[in-house]
Formats: C-alpha cells, structure tokens, sequence
C-alpha cells in the first residue's frame, strides 16, 4: 500500500483581489496624507476646536463689555451749564414770579392801609413790601444759577477716571451763568436791604 501525501489545494488568487487590496492601501495612504497636511496647515479638528474657542472668548468679551457701565457723555454738564445762564439772565431781568408776588403784596398793603395811616405806613406796606418781595424772588433766581453752575464745572471732578474732558464751550457757558448769578446775587441783596436806592422817606412825600 502505498502512501500518499495528501495535499491541501490552494485557492488560486484572482486579479482582481490583488487589485482591491493594492486600491485599499493606496486609499489609506492618501487618508493618512491628507491628515497630515490638514495638521500641517491647522485646518484639522484640533484648528477647528481652537478656532471655536477663540470665537466663544471673543463672544464673551463682547457681552461683558457690553454689560460693563459706561462713561458719562458730558451731557449732564452742558445742560447744567446752559439752565446756568438761562437762571442768571432771568436773576438779572426779573420773571413773571416775581411781579405776581410783587403785585400781590401791593394788594395786601391797600388792604392793610386802606382804613387810614401814616405816609410812612403806605409807603412801607404798598411800595416797600412789593420792591423787596421783587428783589427776594430775583436773588432766589441768581442763586440758583450761581450753584447749577458751579455744578457744571465740578461735575467731571466727580465722574468716571476715562471721561472725556470737558468741552470749552461747557466751561464758558457754565462761568458765564455763575458770574450772571453772583452779579444778580449782589443787586438783589442790594434792593432788598435798599442799599442801592433806598425807599421815598415820609417827609419827602408830604412836601
């Protein structure tokens, strides 16, 4: 009997697998480049990670600058500066507040002298009374001016350290407003205590 060798047959392998095969390396080796060169040029998920990364730290920056107060415009001032003026012209001229008192209390006194009195009594009750109730009105008015306008040009001393400075025209208009108030300050103290024109004496009327 004699032995035989058994031998196992081999598939034979087609063209087209070693075809495949060599396709398939060829595709890894272009994926692997391609990763490479993305890494290279940072266009890769890491580039993508850092890129949105840097959008959301400039998002939140926005945000919290947008949220962060903000300096005063100097509105405050030049507003303040110009009511300023406007008080110290009217402290000088005299407003409509003032001839209703001074009116009113000429009323009073006709009311007051209207049974009988001395020359010295009417002169002091209608004439008097109105004048001074006149002048205590406009110094009320050039007061005013004179403290809004103060507060024009101490108001940046008091505000945020990155202000713009002050405009000129702020600091004229608001100098401008508290030399009309203390002028109109000085002339209203003046009438009122008839240290400028003093009131018709008695005698002077009976003559």
């Amino acid at each position: 009997m004699n032995p035989t060798t058994s031998k196992t047959p081999i598939a034979p392998t087609a063209e087209g697998d070693h075809e495949e095969t060599a396709a398939d390396h060829l595709d890894e080796g272009a994926i692997e480049a391609e990763g490479e060169r993305a890494v290279s040029d940072g266009s890769g998920l890491d580039a993508d990670a850092d890129r949105d990364s840097d959008l959301d730290h400039d998002l939140k920056d926005d945000l919290e600058d947008d949220d962060s107060p903000r300096a005063p415009s100097g509105l405050a001032a030049a507003a303040a500066a110009v009511v300023a003026a406007g008080l110290g012209v009217v402290g000088l001229t005299g407003a409509w507040t003032g001839r209703v008192v001074a009116e009113r209390e000429t009323l009073l006194g006709q009311m007051k002298t209207a049974s009988g009195g001395s020359v010295a009594r009417q002169i002091s009750e209608i004439y008097g009374d109105a004048w001074h109730s006149t002048a205590l009105v406009n110094g009320l008015f050039a007061l005013l001016a004179l403290l809004v306008g103060v507060f024009a040009l101490v108001r940046p001393a008091f505000g945020a350290p990155a202000e713009d400075p002050q405009p000129g025209w702020v600091r004229a208009v608001a100098t401008a407003g508290i030399a009309l108030g203390v002028l109109g300050v000085l002339i209203s103290v003046g009438m009122y205590f008839d240290l400028i024109v003093a009131l018709p004496a008695a005698s002077a009327a009976a003559g």
